[in-house]
């Protein structure tokens, strides 16, 4: 069974290692080659959706190996609820990435799809590794790619914003790395099931301040990967300066390593210094929510619009994270998906759009709806779930979190109750300029309809906003099962004291002592 998830994570890396040898004017071939590639990483994705154990919350197709001796580096990878549908999501949406580029990359064919299948190769071990090691080389691993994938085939400012984007992530990642030395030194492991179980063993409870400081190394890192406010200004510019292909594997799936980064480590590692600093965080949450919102309708730019959007959406994320609440955080982690879909759809049609006008203000278009009805329909489907519209998938994620949300603090699900209202303005308002009224001569002349090559690269996002929308079950049920334990670890060496008789469900978190 663990030889499934090995064959996944080593098939990008095969196919981005082979492709070197096919010469680089054999742009066809290359993109024939990176497509049936990676598909067949997407298939082997699937069986183990299909072969996952759906009642389960542990961590299935485990491989446990050493690599090297010293210091005690393991080759330790496995997936749960939680990681399952981030490394489908990173397998589905790279062939798409190949679909979508196929005409628009014509120069250093080869280079784009050989990056291409290294950045999924690290996609794929970032949310699979269970060594701290392991885990930051292929963050990494996947962050190089992406600097090249901006800096190469991006637009007029591309330096700069890949510089940015590199920066940024560099300054985090140090931070992160120095906290894993630290754990290492303290418990003699990188191995992350055996750091948890050490470090809730009251041999090796972290001092209260070293607690803290280890948790705020790791939330810099990752805060900065979601992007959370106000570390969110590389975002803007990655995406508008990225290639289509970047931008979507950028808010789909890296956006996504921090937030799976803070579920994953900083909860079941840091329970104290947690909810200590919870409040702050889901105050920065909801101040991200709004803010995101209020930009994104004011940018006459499409690209940035969606960018900020998402700066908007991930504060959901991050509010159902820090309210420590089962609900709250299902539907954090539904989110996460939902993001993925939904975004990483809004990107693929407005690099059609870019491609057919070569602009990417919104002034530029109006009336597309005219020469192009379906283009126009399918973005219009893609906009109402990204603003929640039941029946479509991120109704469900964001129900969920305003819901766990609610239940801790009422006043948080207003606040951020008010972002999903904002979204709705300003993404009907990005439709009615763009698609609706008068097409320009501009316009007609030409924007067109969809062709079947891009129906292909959007249409399964589609049915997906759709089905995750009406049967959320099919990836609930073992996110919840994951969720539960990773909550469970996160109350460990806590207890809760009764602080007014009178009041039996009035309860406060006091440190174990």
């Amino acid at each position: 069974m663990s030889a499934l998830l090995n064959l996944c994570l080593a098939l990008p890396l095969a196919a981005s290692l082979l492709l070197l040898f096919i010469p680089g004017h054999r742009h066809r071939l290359i993109r024939i080659f990176s497509l049936a590639a990676s598909l067949a990483v997407f298939v082997v994705s699937l069986l183990l959706a299909f072969r996952f154990n759906r009642a389960s919350g542990g961590f299935q197709f485990t491989t446990d190996i050493p690599w090297i001796s010293s210091p005690a580096i393991r080759y330790h990878i496995a997936v749960d609820g939680l990681s399952l549908w981030l490394v489908i999501l990173s397998t589905l949406l790279t062939p798409l990435a190949v679909v979508i580029s196929w005409k628009h990359i014509a120069h250093r064919v080869k280079e784009f799809h050989v990056l291409l299948l290294l950045l999924e190769f690290g996609l794929i071990g970032v949310f699979v590794a269970l060594d701290l090691f392991l885990f930051y080389v292929f963050w990494e691993v996947s962050l190089v790619p992406m600097y090249f994938l901006i800096g190469v085939w991006g637009h007029e400012r591309r330096i700069y914003a890949a510089v940015k984007f590199f920066l940024f992530t560099m300054a985090g990642s140090v931070l992160m790395l120095a906290a894993f030395i630290y754990l290492y030194n303290l418990t003699g492991t990188f191995d992350y099931v055996a750091l948890s179980e050490r470090l809730a063993g009251r041999g090796m409870a972290l001092d209260p301040t070293a607690e803290s400081l280890l948790f705020l190394a790791f939330f810099l890192a990752f805060a900065i990967k979601v992007p959370l406010f106000p570390l969110h200004t590389w975002l803007p510019d990655a995406h508008v300066e990225a290639p289509t292909a970047g931008s979507v594997i950028l808010a789909s799936v890296m956006l996504k390593m921090g937030t799976y980064g803070l579920v994953r480590f900083c909860l079941p590692l840091f329970p104290s210094a947690s909810r200590e600093h919870a409040p702050w965080i889901v105050t920065l949450a909801m101040i991200g929510i709004l803010y995101g919102a209020l930009v994104a309708m004011v940018q006459p730019n499409m690209k940035k619009l969606v960018a900020y959007s998402s700066v908007s959406h991930l504060g959901f994320v991050v509010l159902g994270i820090f309210s420590f609440n089962p609900i709250a955080l299902d539907g954090a982690v539904y989110q996460m998906l939902n993001h993925g879909i939904s975004t990483g759809a809004l990107f693929i049609l407005v690099g059609y759009l870019y491609e057919r006008r070569h602009t990417l203000e919104i002034a530029g278009y109006g009336g597309v709806a005219n020469p192009a009805p379906w283009l126009a329909a399918v973005f219009l489907i893609t906009s109402l779930a990204s603003l929640g519209l039941p029946l479509l998938n991120n109704f469900v994620g964001e129900f969920l979190v305003l819901q766990g949300a609610a239940m801790v603090n009422f006043k948080w699900a207003v606040f951020a109750a008010l972002g999903v209202v904002l979204s709705a303005c300003y993404l009907l308002w990005l439709y009615q300029r763009a698609f609706l009224g008068q097409a320009a001569e501009a316009v007609k002349a030409h924007v067109t309809d969809l062709t079947p090559r891009e129906w292909a690269g959007v249409l399964p996002l589609v049915v997906l906003m759709v089905w995750m929308g009406v049967a959320s079950r099919t990836f609930l049920v073992p996110i919840a099962a994951a969720n539960a334990r990773i909550l469970e670890r996160s109350t460990r060496g806590l207890v809760y004291h009764v602080q007014n008789p009178e009041i039996p469900l009035r309860q406060e978190v006091a440190r174990a002592r």
